[in-house]
């Protein structure tokens, strides 16, 4: 594999924070100016692995979405919720998902890209569970509740609404049990 081209670039305001970006063929890393080499070059790696992953979650087609949905099916809800379609869109802009259980499809928000895939668990697991119980009830709560990490990415996607500015989706404001 290919490494790409990594720029570095020193900041004094910055003080802990360690931010990366692409910029066309180069991965920016902003670090604070106080870092030791060393502690430059462990963030700069870090840095790129997570620029990465969330590129190759960029890349992933529709055909990747369906399967990875099909594997999250089977292992947290007992192969029972076997969508038609799983595919990115672009016109969600207050939720991160949603299902049509009456054509067994799901969409997921094209903004979902970027982030860790454990938070896209959780949301394909959140849709997945309304091809088995269409409404929010405790009932449907309980299939979600399967995937261990659930609270854990409520609070993710939650934590990115707020620094967002914008509308968390009504799913995660209303009592989900435990």
């Amino acid at each position: 594999m290919v490494q790409p081209a990594v720029e570095v670039r020193r900041s004094r305001r910055r003080r802990r924070t360690v931010s990366a970006y692409r910029d066309d063929d180069v991965i920016v890393v902003l670090v604070p100016d106080t870092f030791s080499k060393d502690e430059e070059a462990t963030w700069v790696r870090r840095m790129v692995a997570r620029v990465t992953k969330a590129e190759e979650r960029a890349a992933l087609t529709d055909a990747d979405l369906l399967a990875r949905a099909q594997r999250l099916s089977d292992t947290y809800l007992g192969g029972l919720a076997q969508p038609e379609s799983v595919r990115w869109v672009s016109n969600q802009r207050t939720r991160w998902g949603s299902c049509t259980p009456a054509d067994r499809t799901i969409r997921l928000s094209a903004r979902l890209q970027g982030m860790p895939g454990w938070v896209l668990d959780y949301v394909i697991v959140h849709e997945l569970a309304h091809l088995l119980e269409p409404g929010h009830t405790p009932e449907y709560w309980a299939w979600v509740d399967r995937y261990p990490k659930t609270y854990k990415a409520q609070g993710y996607l939650l934590g990115w609404s707020e620094g967002a500015r914008i509308s968390p989706p009504q799913e995660f404001t209303e009592e989900s049990g435990g």
